[in-house]
């Protein structure tokens, strides 16, 4: 792949339309309710012109002029793309297919779909590193991805998540390549900890499949959190824990039964029974349209302990629970608040 530099995508969607065409009026008509003006009575009349309609003004084509830049940028995207001129990082992150594909292709099922609603995007800070902790559910990790497009489309400095994800996402094909480009990485400490000292915004999940596999009658119910390795990272590289809660992904693969047999054949954690899946076939893999709301919580500091701290097992089981309180805290609150499932 050849080195080259990025070059912003040029998608100008604020171009102003053209003023509208003046509505043509008669100069002269019978009132409503009394006698026909005489024509030299109206206004104007001894102009030469007065028998004239005024003309429309004209105006620029805004909706082609529109389509003619969204055209030259597409091709302009692609060309860069064909003749490897864009960057990648070190982790294999592609910022620019990220914003212009990845995140177009998420933002139907994320704005129409699920309706997310976000709250507390302000706790994410403006520049530097933050460790965001959130719970995880649904069978399937949306979750996940429609966190990320809630950073990114949400966060007032246009800030990017790093989602940390587990060794199966990294085996699978084509699912590999996509999760690279958007910017996950391995769920290991050195990995996260160079992100977040390159001031990056990372996402973990600590109950992994756990979370994500767990049955539907334990919902929002947060499984053990690991032994606190989030944690320890945090506090190596001086950052703040952001505590997130996230409702509405429960219920779009209600998990009824785990065919564990087959689970293992395939080398999966778990092989999931739900009302549609696999009874309804590909139908089954559909999710259902419940109203998301995802929160982040009041920034939990961590510059103010000292290196040695991440090696003191009692401080890592105590901020572990604290996050973890605080996450569970604040999903009954949002269930309470939450009137439908759906709407």
């Amino acid at each position: 792949m050849a080195d080259a530099k990025v070059i912003p995508f040029d998608d100008d969607r604020s171009r102003p339309g053209g003023p509208r065409g003046a509505r043509r009026r008669s100069a002269a008509g019978p009132a409503r309710g009394g006698p026909a003006a005489p024509v030299s009575a109206l206004p104007g009349a001894d102009r030469p012109d007065a028998g004239d309609a005024p003309e429309p003004p004209a105006g620029p084509p805004a909706v082609a002029g529109d389509w003619e830049r969204r055209i030259a940028g597409g091709l302009s995207f692609l060309r860069r793309r064909l003749t490897g001129e864009y960057e990648v990082d070190e982790f294999g992150y592609d910022e620019e297919l990220t914003d212009q594909v990845l995140m177009s292709l998420l933002r139907p099922l994320y704005e129409k779909y699920f309706r997310v609603e976000v709250k507390g995007i302000e706790n994410i800070p403006d520049q530097g590193g933050a460790l965001v902790v959130a719970n995880h559910s649904g069978t399937l990790p949306l979750d996940g991805l429609m966190l990320q497009v809630a950073v990114h489309d949400n966060h007032p400095a246009g800030r990017h998540l790093r989602l940390l994800a587990a060794d199966l996402v990294f085996v699978l094909p084509v699912v590999n390549e996509l999760a690279r480009k958007a910017g996950h990485t391995l769920a290991c400490a050195e990995d996260a900890e160079r992100l977040l000292e390159r001031g990056e915004v990372v996402g973990v999940m600590p109950e992994g499949f756990k979370g994500i596999g767990k049955p539907f009658g334990e919902r929002y119910k947060l499984q053990r959190f690991g032994r606190g390795g989030f944690v320890s990272t945090a506090l190596r590289a001086g950052v703040p824990i952001v505590p997130c809660s996230i409702v509405g992904a429960e219920e779009i693969y209600p998990m009824v039964g785990n065919a564990r047999t087959l689970a293992r054949l395939l080398g999966f954690p778990y092989f999931p029974l739900t009302p549609t899946f696999p009874w309804l076939g590909p139908l089954g893999l559909l999710p259902l349209p419940t109203k998301w709301t995802i929160q982040f919580g009041e920034p939990i500091p961590t510059d103010g302990y000292t290196p040695e701290a991440a090696e003191d097992p009692m401080l890592m089981f105590n901020l572990t629970d604290q996050v973890r309180e605080q996450i569970q805290h604040t999903l009954y609150k949002l269930l309470v608040q939450r009137r439908s499932v759906f709407f």
